[in-house]
């Protein structure tokens, strides 16, 4: 039989397995490991300043999406910036979207129009 077109690949990280999000500051991004080391999810960013980041790109392989990938990379990025104590500026739409569907003061108070 087929594999289902939605399921993913084998080894892909199952529903309620961890996402461990990894940072890499001198390639500026962020990244989920998919199926061992093949396939991954990123999310780019860049200093545009000494103290403010663009987050700019996520973005996560079709057979993985719907699984929350997303969200971690988006909440590691904005923990970062806490915890770095930058401004930031979100080109990408989906960190956008991640803020407006978790408005923390934290994230809130460190966004540039």
């Amino acid at each position: 039989m087929a594999h289902a077109a939605g399921a993913g690949p084998p080894g892909a990280p199952e529903q309620g397995s961890p996402i461990r999000v990894e940072h890499d500051r001198r390639r500026r991004q962020f990244t989920v490991r998919l199926n061992g080391c093949h396939d991954r999810a990123v999310l780019l960013y860049e200093y545009v300043g000494k103290r403010m980041v663009d987050l700019q790109h996520t973005e996560v392989p079709d057979a993985y999406r719907g699984r929350g990938i997303a969200k971690h990379l988006a909440k590691a990025a904005l923990d970062f910036v806490v915890e770095e104590d930058l401004k930031a500026h979100l080109t990408c739409w989906y960190i956008q979207k991640y803020v407006k569907e978790n408005p923390l003061p934290q994230y809130l108070e460190r966004l540039q129009p």
